[in-house]
């Protein structure tokens, strides 16, 4: 017997499911930076009431959207045993901190500002691209100790042999490893650092160019490398359980025309029988 609970269940499981209803909560999700964002400008001070409203209503859109998709599972623990629910679920939690109290005003609006992130949630590419970031943070954290390893080995090699060309740049090993960073990043490294060294070491552009081959291109694309391996891996183990579903579906599909079938059967039998 269908019960009024699995009807409405139902219903909201549809509702979730819809495109128009995901594009429409995007474009609030949108709408939503927007504000904050508006809220940066002193022109908008004579708005605040307005803007006040409008935050009002998003806040309660998305805790009636977020009631929707908890509603439309078949038992409310399969919501919160997917890690992107409770994100999502935390998020709305914190927007849900009032404004118009004093004390709690900044957090609040801090606490806003999260709410864009409800867009990584919200899109399966944004979701993959931040699950391998997060899958590959273990093996980028090697790499990160090797380049430590050689920051501290150029480090002390440059304390030890232009340390009376500038103190501030080279004074110890601290102030070493902050200047090679500069140089790893390209920043004003030639005019700043390179040029004033040479003059008093003519050679020491060979200890600025190995420094950078290793770090600009071997470690990086040593990163790069990573990031891109764990983001294929993603991908396709997406479109194996993507298979695995379908393929569960079309099983059960199958099933219920046997069973169809066999109802069918028995129900021709019974009339024969009654004939």
């Amino acid at each position: 017997m269908i019960t009024s609970f699995t009807i409405w269940q139902g219903r909201f499981e549809r509702l979730r499911a819809n495109k128009l209803f995901e594009t429409c909560v995007i474009a609030i999700i949108i709408l939503s930076a927007l504000l904050i964002g508006a809220k940066t400008y002193e022109e908008t001070s004579h708005f605040e009431q307005v803007l006040l409203v409008f935050d009002m209503a998003v806040t309660a859109f998305f805790l009636v959207e977020i009631l929707i998709r908890m509603a439309a599972e078949r038992r409310l623990r399969d919501f919160f045993r997917q890690g992107w629910n409770i994100f999502d679920f935390l998020i709305v939690m914190a927007s849900l901190v009032p404004l118009g109290d004093s004390e709690m005003v900044l957090l609040a609006r801090l606490l806003r500002i999260f709410r864009v992130l409800r867009l990584v949630s919200m899109i399966p590419e944004l979701r993959m691209l931040v699950t391998a970031l997060f899958k590959s943070i273990p093996r980028m954290g090697y790499v990160a100790l090797l380049m430590f390893i050689i920051f501290y080995i150029y480090g002390a090699i440059g304390s030890f042999l232009f340390h009376d060309v500038d103190e501030k740049l080279w004074g110890n090993i601290a102030l070493s490893m902050l200047t090679l960073f500069q140089v790893a990043t390209f920043e004003s490294w030639a005019t700043a650092v390179l040029y004033p060294t040479m003059e008093h070491y003519p050679y020491s552009w060979i200890y600025f160019l190995t420094f950078i081959f290793l770090n600009a291109f071997v470690f990086l694309n040593m990163m790069i490398g990573i990031v891109l391996d764990v983001m294929q891996k993603e991908s396709v183990q997406i479109e194996l359980e993507s298979g695995e579903g379908e393929a569960a579906e079309l099983h059960g599909l199958r099933h219920d025309v046997r069973a169809l079938r066999e109802q069918l059967s028995r129900m021709e039998a019974l009339l024969e029988r009654g004939k």
